[in-house]
């Protein structure tokens, strides 16, 4: 049990896919304007992650090496399809609308694909449940953390809930593209900071 509370700990912490490896900067982008949105984008990512490399490890063996990219793809859009209509079916309008393309592009997330070829075709399903799990727990968290920051300095809300009612106090620029990278250097500044005062070789 141990062994798979370390790899919930590694996507949290470690090598989250946001704050530690900064992969997946499209939707990071894209879709952290609100926390609501961040939440819904993080877990449609994560429940994706979860189902195609549980899939993918119980058929490794059954797939051939030199088409295993195509069958991975296969496999992942497959669950992206099930997950568009569900939230189709069951999100609100908006919400949906809100993350748009950026659903489907789940399908070519690269850390879908870095988690798939480095550890769910090398490992057995239980593992590569929990590694899938922290790695896409560790990618909502980076992107809700960035999303409610956004949101609460360019909004004046948290979670839709306003917070700042003086419009004029809200920094514009934290809604658009450059806010994002901007609070993502921050954070990551800070993560470093921290971890040199303690001590811990940063990554």
């Amino acid at each position: 049990m141990k062994k798979y509370a370390l790899l919930i700990k590694r996507g949290l912490l470690d090598e989250n896919p946001v704050f530690v490896q900064l992969i997946a900067l499209c939707p990071l982008l894209a879709v952290t304007t609100s926390a609501v949105n961040a939440v819904m984008m993080g877990l449609s990512t994560a429940a994706v992650m979860l189902c195609a490399c549980v899939a993918i490890s119980l058929l490794r063996r059954l797939i051939p090496a030199d088409v295993r990219i195509a069958a991975y793809v296969i496999i992942v859009s497959g669950f992206v399809t099930v997950l568009q209509l569900l939230l189709q079916a069951y999100a609100p309008p908006e919400l949906f609308e809100a993350l748009g393309i950026y659903i489907p592009l789940i399908v070519v997330n690269c850390i879908l694909f870095a988690r798939i070829e480095s550890f769910a075709s090398k490992n057995d399903a239980v593992a590569s449940f929990f590694d899938a799990l922290g790695m896409g727990l560790g990618f909502t968290l980076g992107l809700v953390v960035i999303g409610v920051i956004r949101e609460f300095f360019g909004s004046g809300s948290v979670f839709g809930v306003e917070i700042i009612k003086d419009t004029s106090s809200h920094l514009l620029i934290m809604v658009m593209a450059p806010g994002a990278f901007f609070t993502l250097g921050v954070i990551i500044m800070l993560r470093k900071y921290f971890m040199l005062r303690k001590g811990v070789p940063h990554r």
